[in-house]
C-alpha cells in the first residue's frame, strides 16, 4: 500500500474513532430515574425501599437527604462503605444500585426524601420522594371541655385523639349530615369548632377518621345547656284583685335545659312552693298582697332569671284622710297637703276647688300663690278608693291678734334669762321675726330664737335697763302678718290679796305681776308676832317683832302661797317684794289679818286724811268767798258817759253753762263748781260744796 493510500485509510479511521466518541459523548449525560411512586405509603416497622435508577457516567457520587438534612453519602460502586448519619445507620441502608432501603421504620421517617447524583464535569441530577409511615387506627376519643356546651358562649370545641395510628382524612357529620366550613363550624384537624353554639346543636355528632391502612368511625353525643328563658307566671283564678280571706294558686313554668328549678320570693324570704313551682296561698290577707318574685335556675350553668307578680288585695282606708298647709318659697306661696294613709290601693287624692289637674295616691301636694281670697276659705281634699269615698278641709289664715309671753329664769351662772314667747294663731303657722327697738335680731351670745321663731331668749338681762328698751315680734305667713311690741318692766306687784281659813291660823296670800314684769322669785314677807311653834307642851309664840322680815320665799312662777300656825288673837302683816335676780322691786300693799277694828293703814290714813280734809275746806270757803266779793266789787265800778248819738246799748244775761269772755280787768273766769266737785277726791267729794249763785244782768257799753 502506498503510503498516499495509507494516509488517506488512516483519516477515515481517525473520522470514525471520531464519529464514535461523537455519539458516545451524547449518551454519557448523566440521569436518574424513579421506579414506582414518588408518594410511598408504608406502616410502622415495615421494611421498605425507595428505588432508583442511575445511568450515563460511571462512580458518581449519591446524597440522599431527609428533608434538608443529609444522611447518606457513597460513591456509586466504590468499594468504601457508605457515609451513614449514626443515628440512622440501624434502619436505613444504601443499595448497590443506590437505592435507599428503610429497615424496621417508624413514624419518625415520614418526611421528604431527596437523592442528588453528582459527578465531576456533569450537571447535578435528582429525584424526590415521600415516604408516610402509618399504623392502624385504633382507640379514637372525642374530649369536651366543658363536657356541655353553653348556649350564647363564644364557642365550643369537640377535639379527638387516638391511642394509636394518624389519619390523613377526617370528617365531621351531625344528624347523619357532614359537616363543612361555614360561619358556624370550623372542622380542623384534629378538632371541630362550634361558633356561638345554641340549642339547636344539641344531638349526636359522628367522627370518621381514614388512613391508607384504616378507617375508625366515632360517636358523641352533645347537649347545650339553655335556659331558662321567658317564664310565664298565671294566677288562677285570674282576676285583676283579690280580698282578704281568698285563696290563690302562682304559678311560673320555663323552658331550659336542664329543666329549671322554682322557687318564689315574697318580702325577702323564700316561700315554700308545691311539686312542680306553683306556690298557694290560702286565707291571704293584705299583708300578703305585693310583689311576689319568681326565680328560675339552671343548675347546671347557675343563669337564672326572675319576674314578678304583683298580688292584689284591696282594703280601704281605717282613718280619715289629713288636711294641712304650710308656707314655701320664701313664704310667699301656700302649699295644701291632703295625705290618706293606708288602704290598698292607696286612695286617689285632689283640690278640686283649687286645680282639676291635681291628683295623687295617698299623699298629694298642691303650691300656689297666696293671695287674700285664700284668707278664711275653707279649701276641700276628695278622697277615693275603690272601696270608700271620703274628704277632709283645711282654712288658711292669716296670722290674729295675740298677747306676747315672758318667762324668767336664772341660768347656771346665776344670770337672768328673760324668754318672750310669740304665738299668733294662723294657719299656716306664723314665722317671727324679732327686733329690739328698730335693731333686728339674730342669734348670738345674748340672743337667741327657738328653731321655729316662736320665742326669744335674752340672756344675761339686766333689769334696771329693762324699761329702756321695745322688744318686738313680728308674726306672717303667706296671708298677712300681725305685730306686737312688749315693754319689759322691772319686778313689780300689780295686786295682792289674803284669805284666811275659817279658824284664823292659816292664810292663803295671793298676788299678780304685770305680763311683762321680769322675776325670778318672791321674797314673802310678815310683821308681827312669831309664828307658833308646836312643842310637846302645846303650842307656844314667839314674842312680837317690829318690822318687816322674811318668812318663804318663793319662786318666780308662783301666785300664791300658805301661811300656817298662826295666832288668831294676833294681829298679823303681809307683803310680797318682787325679786329680779339680785334685784328686789317695789313691795306689794300690805295685807293685814287678826282682830276686828282698823288695820293700820286705815288708822295711819284717817290720821293723815282728816286734817287734809280739814285744810281743803277751809281753802275752798275762802276760795268761794273771794269770789263773791269780786263780782259784787265789780258791779258797783263807774261807767263812762257815752254820747247818745253813738251809744249802742247791748243787754247781756249770763249763761250759767257759757264761759263770760266780756270779762275786764284781768280777771279769770269763775271755776266751775260742778265740773270741780265731779273731779274731787273721794274724801273731798264728801264734804257738801255751797251752792253758787249767778251775778245779775250786766249792761255793757262799747264807745265807737
Amino acid at each position: 500500500m502506498s503510503s498516499d493510500q495509507f494516509g488517506v485509510h488512516k483519516w477515515h479511521i481517525f473520522k470514525f474513532i471520531l464519529l464514535i466518541f461523537m455519539i458516545g459523548g451524547v449518551n454519557c449525560d448523566l440521569t436518574i430515574s424513579t421506579l414506582g411512586p414518588s408518594l410511598v405509603n408504608t406502616t410502622v416497622g415495615s421494611n421498605v425501599t425507595l428505588v432508583v435508577t442511575i445511568s450515563g457516567v460511571p462512580d458518581p457520587v449519591i446524597t440522599w437527604k431527609m428533608g434538608s438534612l443529609p444522611v447518606v453519602t457513597w460513591t456509586l460502586g466504590s468499594s468504601v462503605a457508605p457515609d451513614i448519619a449514626i443515628i440512622h445507620r440501624d434502619v436505613l441502608k444504601i443499595e448497590t444500585d443506590g437505592s435507599l432501603t428503610f429497615q424496621n421504620v417508624s413514624f419518625a421517617y415520614s418526611n421528604t426524601y431527596t437523592v442528588e447524583i453528582v459527578k465531576s464535569g456533569f450537571k447535578t441530577v435528582s429525584a424526590t420522594f415521600v415516604l408516610k409511615v402509618y399504623d392502624y387506627i385504633r382507640n379514637v376519643s372525642v374530649n369536651t371541655e366543658p363536657a356541655d356546651a353553653l348556649e350564647g358562649a363564644e364557642k365550643f370545641t369537640l377535639q379527638y385523639s387516638t391511642l394509636q395510628g394518624e389519619a390523613d382524612q377526617w370528617r365531621w357529620y351531625f344528624n347523619s349530615v357532614e359537616i363543612q366550613n361555614n360561619s358556624h363550624y370550623t372542622v380542623g384537624q384534629k378538632s371541630l369548632v362550634i361558633h356561638q353554639p345554641n340549642r339547636n346543636d344539641t344531638g349526636p355528632y359522628t367522627l370518621v377518621l381514614t388512613n391508607p391502612f384504616s378507617t375508625v368511625t366515632f360517636h358523641r353525643k352533645i347537649t347545650v345547656l339553655y335556659g331558662p328563658d321567658e317564664p310565664m307566671l298565671g294566677a288562677s283564678p285570674s282576676q285583676a284583685f283579690f280580698v282578704s280571706g281568698d285563696t290563690l294558686s302562682l304559678s311560673c313554668q320555663a323552658e331550659g335545659v336542664p329543666q329549671p328549678s322554682t322557687s318564689w320570693m315574697f318580702g325577702g324570704q323564700t316561700l315554700p312552693v308545691s311539686q312542680g313551682g306553683s306556690l298557694n296561698l290560702t286565707n291571704v290577707q293584705t299583708s300578703q298582697g305585693g310583689i311576689y318574685t319568681c326565680v328560675l335556675v339552671n343548675v347546671n350553668t347557675g343563669a337564672q332569671r326572675k319576674r314578678n307578680l304583683t298580688v292584689n288585695v284591696y282594703e280601704s282606708p281605717t282613718a280619715s284622710p289629713l288636711c294641712s298647709v304650710s308656707a314655701v318659697n320664701g313664704n310667699v306661696d301656700l302649699q295644701f297637703h291632703c295625705r290618706w294613709p293606708g288602704g290598698t290601693p292607696e286612695a286617689l287624692l285632689s283640690f278640686p276647688a283649687l286645680t282639676n289637674a291635681t291628683s295623687g295616691a295617698g299623699d298629694v301636694n298642691l303650691t300656689i300663690p297666696a293671695s287674700q281670697d285664700l284668707n278664711g276659705k275653707m279649701v276641700l281634699c276628695r278622697a277615693n278608693h275603690p272601696l270608700r269615698q271620703t274628704r277632709c278641709n283645711i282654712t288658711a289664715t292669716g296670722p290674729a291678734k295675740f298677747l306676747p309671753m315672758v318667762l324668767t329664769t336664772v341660768d347656771r351662772e346665776g344670770k337672768i334669762v328673760v324668754t318672750i314667747h310669740c304665738n299668733s294663731q294662723a294657719m299656716p303657722k306664723a314665722m317671727v321675726t324679732w327686733s329690739k327697738g328698730t335693731e333686728l335680731l339674730a342669734n348670738g351670745l345674748q340672743y337667741q330664737i327657738s328653731v321655729d321663731t316662736a320665742q326669744l331668749n335674752i340672756h344675761d338681762f339686766n333689769t334696771s335697763t329693762a324699761q329702756l328698751y321695745t322688744y318686738t315680734c313680728n308674726c306672717s305667713n303667706p296671708l298677712g302678718n300681725n305685730g306686737k311690741k312688749t315693754q319689759l318692766l322691772g319686778p313689780t306687784i300689780s295686786d295682792s290679796s289674803l284669805f284666811p281659813n275659817q279658824n284664823g291660823t292659816i292664810v292663803t296670800m295671793t298676788w299678780e305681776v304685770p305680763p311683762t314684769s321680769v322675776i325670778t322669785g318672791f321674797d314673802i314677807q310678815m310683821s308681827g308676832p312669831d309664828l307658833l311653834t308646836v312643842t310637846k307642851n302645846g303650842s307656844r309664840r314667839k314674842r312680837a317683832i317690829e318690822g318687816f322680815r322674811s318668812i318663804q320665799q318663793r319662786p318666780g312662777s308662783s301666785r300664791s302661797t300658805d301661811i300656817s300656825v298662826l295666832d288668831p288673837k294676833s294681829t298679823y302683816y303681809f307683803r310680797v317684794i318682787p325679786i329680779a335676780g339680785r334685784t328686789q322691786g317695789e313691795p306689794s300693799a300690805m295685807q293685814r289679818i287678826g282682830p276686828g277694828g282698823l288695820s293700820r293703814p286705815q288708822i295711819i290714813g284717817l290720821a293723815v286724811g282728816i286734817p287734809c280734809g280739814l285744810l281743803f275746806l277751809l281753802l275752798l270757803i275762802g276760795l268761794i268767798y273771794l269770789c263773791v266779793y269780786c263780782c259784787r266789787k265789780k258791779r258797783q265800778q263807774n261807767r263812762y258817759p257815752v254820747p247818745r248819738a253813738v251809744e249802742k246799748v247791748v243787754s247781756t244775761q249770763p249763761d250759767v253753762n257759757t264761759p263770760n269772755h266780756l270779762l275786764t280787768g284781768g280777771l279769770k273766769p269763775l271755776p266751775d263748781y260742778n265740773r270741780m266737785t265731779s273731779q274731787a277726791a273721794p274724801a273731798e267729794r264728801s264734804i257738801p260744796l255751797p251752792t253758787f249763785v249767778a251775778p245779775p244782768p250786766v249792761r255793757t257799753a262799747t264807745i265807737v
